[in-house]
């Protein structure tokens, strides 16, 4: 039987990986930051602890996985694909519907850290709001990045602890970014009450979009 877990190294190569790269897009200045930073590293380790180290979640539920699905096993990496197992997908989990959902999600969430934080560190450096890019569709877009990675790893690879983890998260970063609207609105006044009330803060207004164009 093959056991694709306690591979400890891959954890933390795996880890220090996405954590490393997040961080080089965000570039913590503040206590703010690093708790931003610190809530999806934490959610990270929790993700690949279970993914190559201890499957905590196939273990807990393995009396009901194994009366389920009895010719597979789920010690394997492939069956770990607990998505794929349970909507009956045949073939190789990594090309699978849920991957392919979790790649689009993983990959956009980089590329809008990134294009947020280019446009952010330019306006800190000026001493202005952040208004243009990512910034003109939403007020919030490093959060919605981090939220929406965490959620592409969510389809691939879901543990009991990191769908526990992923909605206290979502909260966290609720709460610091009202934070930093505080102290924004502190610095820019009615300059931040008209950005404010022109642009959403976590999702942008397709709508409104769709009824401008039309």
């Amino acid at each position: 039987m093959e056991n694709s877990y306690g591979l400890w190294p891959l954890v933390v190569l795996n880890s220090l990986i996405f954590i490393i790269f997040a961080w080089s897009f965000t570039k913590p200045k503040n206590p703010r930051d690093w708790r931003s930073l610190g809530a999806f590293s934490a959610f990270m380790v929790a993700l690949f602890t279970e993914m190559y180290g201890f499957p905590l979640t196939i273990y807990l539920f393995s009396g009901w996985l194994s009366a389920k699905f009895p010719g597979i096993d789920f010690l394997t990496h492939n069956s770990g694909h607990l998505l794929e197992d349970l909507f009956g997908w045949g073939g190789d989990p990594h090309f699978g519907p849920f991957h392919i959902v979790s790649y689009i999600l993983i990959g956009y969430g980089f590329i809008l850290l990134a294009n947020a934080w280019k446009i952010l560190y330019a306006a800190q450096k000026e001493h202005r709001l952040a208004v243009i890019g990512p910034y003109a569709k939403i007020r919030h877009p490093q959060y919605v990045a981090f939220i929406l990675i965490m959620l592409g790893f969510l389809f691939q690879w879901p543990t009991l602890l990191t769908l526990i983890m992923f909605p206290i998260l979502v909260i966290v970063y609720v709460r610091l970014a009202r934070k930093e609207e505080a102290d924004a609105k502190k610095e820019f006044g009615d300059a931040w009450d008209a950005f404010a009330q022109t642009t959403p803060a976590f999702i942008p207004a397709f709508t409104q979009a769709v009824t401008h164009k039309a």
